[in-house]
């Protein structure tokens, strides 16, 4: 294969998981005048001075989510970024990821000021959004950073470049319509139109010195520098996410590829993976130390009847169905678990169970994530609703979801209680001493260390 049609691959794989992405956020992503009872909820708490408990869990819980919608928009952008700024891709070819990439902007401000208008006429839920909630994940003063972001100068032209940029292109970019892939994207840009024309009325309306505007907009190519602003604009907030001083930026994974072969030896179909990035940005947004989990399938160099068709295998040839914010996937192992840290749980099933559970986790394959973390429907699903709707109700896995604003989920943490509970095995942990791998009471010493009592004494009285 040629560095152009690599190249081209490359491309195609990262608009596709970018535009699934954007239609999921999209869809979950609620209109302003759908929302009266919430409004009228904060007027209330900003009458009275202060939330109500069920009020409070509430906002955490919506506040929570926004977060994580708009991480997975930023890193979206991101990762387009990469791609349109390699300067190797015919102008052509550039335009889908303009469109994808700005279709994530568009909601991702659109979702922004509405935050922002809401919290900013209520003192009372500025303050609540601003404070620090170890359980929900929320960090410290998070709504000033969001705000200060919105509101300055320079993002708001940034993003009116780009405005512009897509009126003078908007045939172009309609007629990648034809284009079965690109047609949603092309689709949400029309409906998002009229909140685009609206943000560029706003931002006129700052009363920005017109000088500095054209300062801005002058030495801009067509396309580079159109891109490159927006992709500035969105690295510098992806950073502001990262939890700081937990690793240097671009530092490498502690389970590298040795590693990686090393634990692939040891497990089985249906060891679920829970797993950890250091610096991921929805570390600072889901509660406790582990927020992650992926279900892995087994071996097969080649596409098989019950997992359809496979992307190419990587040397390992090893695969895992795990959403993520592009969706329900079969992944190869090489994406999956480039991670700091892991640790591997054997669910107490054998034989035809086993099978029965992963046939059915299969079935979710192709599935949109469900940024609002709701499990009381399946036609959208996070992490561990993968693992839940696969193996819960084949004895004796039985899973308890967890009410949380009135939305029913099993977040990581919860996952890990329940599994010890119903005899989930540990098999092996890795990362969490260094990049070593660690099974037996290794395994479960360094374990312990990231887990609260409950589920300390369940393994312990286990072992």
């Amino acid at each position: 294969m040629s560095s152009g049609d690599q190249m081209d691959e490359q491309m195609r794989q990262v608009l596709v998981a970018g535009s699934a992405t954007v239609l999921a956020a999209a869809a979950v992503i609620p209109q302003q005048d759908s929302l009266h009872g919430e409004i009228a909820m904060c007027e209330a708490a900003a009458a009275r001075g202060y939330f109500l408990p069920d009020e409070d869990e509430w906002v955490k819980l919506r506040y929570s989510q926004y977060l994580g919608l708009r991480a997975s928009l930023l890193a979206t952008i991101e990762e387009l970024g990469v791609i349109a700024g390699a300067g190797r891709v015919e102008w052509n070819s550039r335009q889908p990821l303009f469109a994808t990439a700005f279709a994530a902007a568009c909601i991702l401000m659109r979702a922004n000021r509405f935050i922002v208008d809401l919290a900013s006429k209520h003192s009372v839920l500025w303050k609540k959004l601003d404070e620090e909630d170890i359980m929900c994940g929320i960090p410290r003063k998070s709504f000033t950073t969001i705000y200060q972001a919105l509101t300055s100068p320079r993002n708001q032209l940034r993003f009116l470049n780009a405005v512009d940029h897509y009126s003078k292109q908007r045939d172009k970019i309609f007629a990648l319509a034809n284009d079965s892939d690109m047609k949603p994207i092309v689709d949400l840009l029309e409906k998002e139109e009229p909140f685009i024309e609206k943000s560029r009325r706003e931002v006129v309306k700052r009363r920005i010195s017109y000088r500095w505007f054209s300062f801005l907009r002058s030495h801009r190519s067509a396309w580079k520098n159109v891109m490159r602003g927006m992709f500035e604009v969105s690295g510098r907030a992806v950073s502001e996410l990262r939890q700081p001083g937990i690793k240097a930026m671009g530092a490498p994974k502690r389970i590298d590829a040795d590693l990686q072969k090393e634990i692939l030896k040891l497990v089985q179909p249906g060891d679920v993976f829970v797993t950890r990035h250091d610096d991921a940005m929805s570390n600072l947004f889901l509660p406790g130390f582990w927020p992650h989990a992926a279900l892995f399938l087994g071996k097969t160099p080649n596409s098989t009847l019950d997992w359809g068709e496979l992307p190419s295998a990587d040397e390992y040839g090893a695969w895992f169905l795990e959403s993520k914010k592009d969706g329900v996937k079969v992944r190869p192992s090489s994406e999956t678990l480039a991670l700091d840290a892991l640790v591997v749980l054997r669910p107490p099933l054998l034989g035809p169970d086993l099978q029965r559970g992963l046939q059915r986790a299969l079935t979710h394959r192709g599935k949109p994530y469900d940024f609002l973390f709701d499990f009381r429907t399946a036609d959208r699903l996070v992490c561990t609703e993968v693992i839940y709707r696969g193996f819960h109700g084949i004895s004796p896995c039985h899973f308890q979801l967890r009410e949380v604003g009135g939305r029913l989920c099993l977040p990581a943490e919860e996952f890990i209680d329940q599994a010890l509970d119903i005899g989930f095995q540990l098999i092996l942990t890795a990362g969490l001493e260094g990049d070593v791998l660690l099974t037996g009471p290794d395994a479960e010493r360094a374990f312990r260390a990231t887990r609260p009592a409950r589920a300390m004494a369940v393994l312990a009285t286990s072992s």
